[in-house]
């Protein structure tokens, strides 16, 4: 079977004086798990739809939180933003709807859909909803909570489950007011919606949690790579 290119998105970062593009290994880990090659995309590339119209699927990956003047989330403690990154980030998700790209939106990727949708988030979760659920332990390392399914979802198809004991999360953002035509499809236990899927783009799961951190054999968080490279 032909193997399947998939964009990874990326970031920059100051390190040591100078500026680079990276991220976490585990995204490109969990794209060649499922059986694809990981096309790194850095952002402020112009044309978002050319390199679409090169790759077999996309993944938006997690990070750093989106501008408040992007997101339209009230100002609170911010880390990791980057204009450049939110632009080229919301231009692909739009070009990857309309297109049907096959798409995983990873954490912060989720929020990008929701925001390129018209969608606002939540600037701090504590603020909203408290802190039973384990949403973030710190910027340093990944929690974690049960997750809900929507039984009818393709999301609960994929999974074959309508619950998820446990899921990582590693976030203080979350969605406020959906995005236009985006259905939640997942909830944690005090109601933080944690994955969407749009009726018009049947290949684009979103999802709040790390399925990048959960690739075992079987595992739902490989699972949902698997489903990516299928698309």
């Amino acid at each position: 079977m032909t193997r399947r290119w998939i964009g990874v998105t990326t970031y920059r970062r100051e390190r040591e004086g100078r500026e680079r593009f990276g991220l976490p290994a585990a995204y490109v880990d969990g794209v060649r798990a499922a059986g694809g090659v990981a096309v790194l995309l850095s952002p402020g590339e112009a044309a978002p739809e050319e390199l679409l119209a090169r790759l077999d699927g996309l993944v938006l990956t997690g990070g750093g939180d989106l501008e408040a003047q992007c997101s339209g989330a009230a100002r609170h403690t911010v880390y990791g933003t980057c204009a450049e990154r939110d632009g080229f980030e919301i231009a692909l998700a739009n070009a990857a709807i309309a297109r049907g790209t096959p798409t995983l939106a990873i954490c912060r990727g989720l929020q990008v859909v929701n925001v390129a949708r018209g969608g606002t988030l939540h600037g701090h979760l504590p603020d909203v909803v408290g802190e039973a659920v384990p949403h973030r332990a710190s910027q340093l390392e990944a929690t974690a909570h049960g997750v809900r399914l929507a039984a009818e979802s393709r999301l609960a198809g994929a999974l074959d489950a309508d619950r998820l004991p446990s899921v990582p999360s590693w976030h203080h953002q979350a969605i406020d007011r959906l995005g236009e035509g985006l259905e939640p499809v997942a909830w944690a236990e005090d109601g933080v919606i944690e994955a969407v899927e749009y009726a018009g783009a049947p290949a684009l799961v979103a999802v709040q949690w790390h399925p990048e951190l959960d690739l075992g054999e079987g595992a739902a968080g490989r699972r949902l790579f698997e489903r990516l490279i299928r698309a």
